[in-house]
């Protein structure tokens, strides 16, 4: 069976991450028998040397800068693209051009690109090749493979960003679901993960979701009823949240305790203010969240002497749970 046919964008992609990902300059040679899209066929050696002089041509008519030069092995003539000659300077972009590029990032970090991408790198490193590592390039599953999110999920989210309009979504994180509502103003990438940052409707505070943990994205309300403020830096919200992450910076919990109840949330409160609660007076603790599931459980424990204020993914975890436990006890009846 012939082997099947390699465009000439495909062919020409694999050619740049080749020559990107080395760091010495490649032989024809090279190219030929390990490149997709040259090797595998049965052209001759003039009818391959025209058509990669074509490529080379191409590729610098497009602004890439291939490279000549002496390649380290045999001496012969080789090319290279270096990375550092062929980025990118300050890109301002609109929009809808920004989230083009959102999606066909996502594209990029696709499994079936990662491969293609890894296995030329291999065949460089198999050939005795120094090699610039693909996080370093921006392309394959960085970080190990970090997922960026479903294919439909930041459809959506594009969509909604561009059109201005808000989404509701279910977002899962250290094991607790919620239903959210967001005026998105855009989407980032920091470390090889996506985000959306914009106006949690929910909260009433700006808040930066990461797209991998988000799901069932609905679009809703009118086209241009979303408008993200003038001053909003969408990467930076998103890089000051991760480095907050990062740092290991705990988020609060408000909740409501009966009077003289509740002595184990009592103890975790930093601050205890008198409150009254559907007429029964008590008072409002703030608490550190550093384990989630453990503050589920001491919330749970505490029956109806406690009741979570905020945050909302909180409270509708603790009211998941309760009516699992209902359903459970229901059901052995």
């Amino acid at each position: 069976m012939a082997p099947a046919k390699t465009s000439k964008s495909e062919r020409l992609l694999n050619l740049v991450i080749c020559l990107m990902s080395a760091k010495t300059y490649v032989t024809a040679e090279y190219l030929r028998k390990n490149v997709v899209g040259y090797c595998g066929t049965e052209q001759s050696e003039d009818t391959f040397k025209r058509m990669l002089e074509r490529d080379k041509n191409e590729l610098r008519a497009l602004g890439i800068p291939v490279e000549t030069g002496s390649a380290p092995l045999g001496g012969d003539e080789g090319y290279r693209i270096k990375p550092e000659n062929y980025a990118l300077g300050e890109v301002n972009l609109e929009a809808d051009e920004a989230a083009v590029v959102a999606a066909a990032a996502a594209i990029w970090h696709e499994p079936e690109v990662a491969v293609e991408s890894q296995t030329a790198v291999l065949k460089l490193k198999a050939a005795g090749l120094d090699v610039t590592r693909p996080e370093e390039l921006g392309f394959g599953q960085v970080a190990g493979g970090r997922s960026i999110g479903d294919e439909k999920s930041l459809r959506a989210l594009i969509a909604a960003t561009t059109q201005g309009r808000a989404v509701t979504f279910t977002h899962r994180t250290r094991g607790t679901v919620a239903e959210r509502t967001l005026e998105p103003w855009g989407l980032a990438s920091d470390a090889g993960r996506l985000y959306v940052v914009g106006h949690d409707r929910d909260r009433g505070q700006t808040r930066t979701f990461r797209v991998s943990r988000i799901s069932e994205v609905v679009v809703i309300g009118d086209p241009g009823s979303v408008t993200k403020p003038a001053d909003v830096d969408v990467r930076q919200l998103v890089a000051t949240a991760v480095s907050r992450r990062t740092a290991g910076e705990m988020s609060t919990a408000r909740l409501w305790l009966a009077r003289d109840r509740a002595h184990d949330l009592r103890r975790l409160a930093t601050t205890l203010t008198d409150a009254v609660y559907a007429g029964e007076p008590g008072h409002e603790a703030v608490v550190e969240i550093d384990f989630r599931a453990q503050l589920v459980r001491s919330i749970l424990s505490a029956g109806r002497d406690v009741v979570v204020l905020d945050p909302p993914d909180l409270r509708a975890a603790v009211i998941a749970e309760l009516d699992a436990l209902s359903a459970s006890v229901g059901g052995g009846r």
